[in-house]
């Protein structure tokens, strides 16, 4: 019953506040913060996850970590601003202040220290007025405004009554020795320091404020040659500070910082290339689908040399790593090193690939849809075909890259695993009927339909072992079966078959059949297409699950690929009613789009599909004038490119929602490994549209907002 009780977020933050303030325990503040903000989210008691931020914030300012607070105090402003002004939103105002007081970047601080004495004012909150008039003090110090700073620290001393806050009162005297000290009036500054070490001994026993107030006192009275009291004051400095230490080093674990500092944060890659600052205005049209065309067989061409290299490399420094035993430290860093520049090579390319991949396929939907003479026809639609081919690939590439890296997650989703099922295998209706397949559904009926795991992860392995069986099965047979293997109370084992009379894979390759850019020979890649990346995406998942795959095949009598995955019971939903989605936009307004895109080919691009669909758009190049026009202008929908040159889309989206929180704001990203969706989310945006974007995918996302708004 103990656990039952105290498990709720007051009780976590609490906890996390006792080993932050009395115990001085960071770590297990952090841990105990954590806590609190997971059972906000799983239980939906949104409203005190502002609270979580503002104290995770303060324990990384006390860290010494001011970038990571601000983070923490930043999103808690953006929750609080949702409710009516309170204490804590000046609070986080404060802390906010600080930070940036503390990174010397004076005018923002000023600025939220304004913020949060305007809450106070406006809640009578005189003595807390107090604490940011401290600060403002410090800011005037800071600029060498002596006298203002002076003015301001004594209002202080004299304003505070309420014990309560006697910190602040003794930092006044402190910051007024300071400035004595500046302008070298010794005696003035000991005669502050002595009353500040005496107050906070007497009312407030600041351990920190004394420390600092000790080293003050030793260095000016060795400025005023009274090197005796010097000594005294600097030997009760160093015991406060060898015990501070002590008591730091006993209560911080690093590799526990470190842990969650990972976990929480995910940070965006700036643009490596410059734009291209011009292109060419005029081109035949014959001339523009012949470098379009040898540009796609260049880039595949010099990628699929690239990875082929690597690939050999990766091979021979294994088998020299075999024969070299004495050699086995150096060796392996260097394949290490060589593994990370191609993992970082990779996802460089592959994302890079993506911005001038998008103009090629957009400029191939929009000539398509302008009518084009019957004698283009056939040389637009080949283009759209390697546009189509060139994204899977890029598509597979990144996958692969994102499974051997460190970023895959694994879910724990109650979903329909039979629905699941069937959903895939209706998704490849048309591919059966073009190949001529006779497709077997077997699924044990013991199996509840309802499981817990990662559907995204099963809907991968499943498509790619489908979409082989049917490719290499044509005019045959296909059976997908789904056995229970064994049952607990809590867990379930099920088997997965899938299983093809087609043409089968001979023996000496069934070992290589799994590598990246293996499809068995040069003939049936020439034959049947594909990246042959789809196993060894299935394999790598798998292996990741937990689980592996049993391969039994005989040439002309075809393959079986079987393996077995552990779930947890889930429990039944309710269906609800799908929404259908609109092929038409809402009629009653003119509705207006503004485009943020730096690169003229998207621009244009993105411009050409809005008018399609009757849709009037603005255009603007940059972050910095997007936030000032949008405070002047009312759109139905913002398309934000993520990459932009000065303020990236990311700042410039969290900046706009601080005046504006009802425009939807549509993220457009070429994105990449260290780039995901709910990062972008976080930041006040509604959806990401990734490029290349793919038409059907890019209305249906704007028809879906746009619905929304007009309703």
């Amino acid at each position: 019953m103990t656990t039952e009780i105290n498990d709720s977020i007051d009780y976590y933050l609490e906890v996390a506040s006792f080993n932050k303030e009395d115990k001085r325990y960071f770590n297990k503040a952090i841990i105990y913060i954590d806590k609190a903000i997971d059972y906000a989210k799983k239980h939906g008691e949104y409203s005190k996850l502002p609270d979580c931020y503002l104290v995770l914030g303060g324990v990384y300012y006390d860290l010494g970590k001011p970038d990571t607070a601000i983070e923490n105090f930043i999103r808690s402003i953006n929750l609080y601003k949702k409710n009516v002004p309170s204490a804590n939103l000046a609070l986080a105002y404060y802390s906010l202040g600080k930070c940036y007081l503390e990174k010397n970047k004076i005018d923002l601080a000023e600025i939220y220290f304004n913020k949060s004495s305007e809450i106070y004012g406006a809640l009578n909150f005189s003595d807390a007025i107090e604490l940011i008039n401290i600060q403002k003090g410090i800011i005037q110090k800071n600029k060498e405004k002596y006298d203002e700073a002076i003015s301001i620290f004594s209002s202080v001393i004299s304003s505070i009554s309420n014990e309560s806050f006697f910190d602040t009162k003794v930092e006044a005297y402190y910051q007024i020795g300071e400035i004595e000290n500046l302008k070298n009036n010794t005696n003035n500054a000991i005669d502050f320091f002595e009353n500040a070490l005496i107050m906070n001994y007497n009312h407030s026993k600041n351990i920190q404020l004394q420390k600092k107030i000790l080293r003050q006192l030793s260095n000016t009275y060795k400025k005023n040659n009274q090197l005796d009291k010097s000594q005294i004051y600097l030997e009760r400095y160093v015991s406060i500070a060898d015990s501070l230490d002590n008591f730091y080093n006993h209560s911080l674990s690093e590799n526990t910082f470190d842990r969650i500092q990972f976990d929480k944060q995910l940070k965006t890659i700036e643009q490596l290339d410059k734009e291209k600052k011009s292109q060419q205005k005029t081109l035949r049209f014959s001339k523009l689908i012949s470098i379009l065309s040898i540009a796609l067989i260049s880039i595949l061409s010099l990628l699929s040399l690239s990875l082929y290299k690597n690939n050999k490399i990766r091979i021979s420094t294994n088998k020299l790593l075999k024969e070299k035993n004495k050699e086995l430290t150096i060796e392996k860093e260097r394949a290490e090193r060589a593994s990370k520049a191609r993992a970082e090579f990779l996802a460089t390319v592959s994302h890079e690939l993506r911005t001038p991949l998008n103009a090629i396929n957009g400029i191939a939907y929009i000539l398509l849809n302008e009518k084009p003479k019957a004698t283009q026809l056939n040389y637009l639609k080949s283009l759209e075909f390697s546009g189509k081919y060139l994204l899977t690939f890029i598509n597979d590439i990144l996958e692969i890259n994102r499974l051997e890296s460190d970023k895959v997650l694994v879910e724990k989703i109650n979903f329909n695993l039979i629905d699941l099922v069937e959903n895939i295998k209706t998704s490849f209706n048309e591919f059966i009927i073009e190949n001529n397949i006779n497709f077997h559904l077997k699924i044990d009926k013991d199996i509840p339909p309802y499981t817990i795991g990662d559907p995204t992860k099963i809907s991968q392995i499943l498509i790619n072992l489908v979409n082989n069986a049917i490719k290499f099965s044509k005019n045959g047979d296909v059976w997908l079966t789904i056995q229970k293997i064994k049952e607990s109370k809590n867990q379930i084992v099920l088997s997965f078959e899938i299983k093809d009379n087609g043409i089968g894979i001979p023996k000496d390759k069934q070992k290589s059949i799994f590598d990246s850019f293996s499809q068995g020979s040069v003939e049936i890649n020439r034959t049947y297409g594909g990246t042959g990346l789809g196993l060894s995406i299935v394999k790598k998942i798998l292996e990741i699950l937990g689980s592996d795959i049993i391969l039994e095949s005989d040439v002309n009598k075809g393959t079986s690929l079987q393996f077995n995955l552990t779930f947890d019971k889930g429990e039944i939903i309710e269906k609800k009613e799908a929404l259908q989605e609109s092929e038409n936009l809402p009629t009653k307004k003119t509705i207006k789009i503004l485009l943020v895109e730096d690169n003229k080919i998207n621009q244009m691009i993105t411009k050409k599909m809005l008018e399609q669909k009757g849709i009037f758009s603005v255009i603007i190049d940059n972050g910095e004038e997007a936030i000032e026009h949008l405070k002047t202008n009312t759109y139905d929908l913002v398309l934000m490119d993520v990459h932009l040159p000065g303020i990236n889309g990311t700042e410039a989206t969290s900046e706009i929602r601080s005046f504006d929180t009802t425009t939807p704001i549509i993220a457009l990203t070429a994105i990449s490994l260290n780039e995901n969706r709910e990062m972008l989310l976080s930041y006040g945006m509604n959806e990401v549209i990734t490029k290349p974007f793919v038409p059907e995918e890019f209305y249906t996302i704007l028809f879906n907002f746009l619905s929304n708004t007009e309703e």
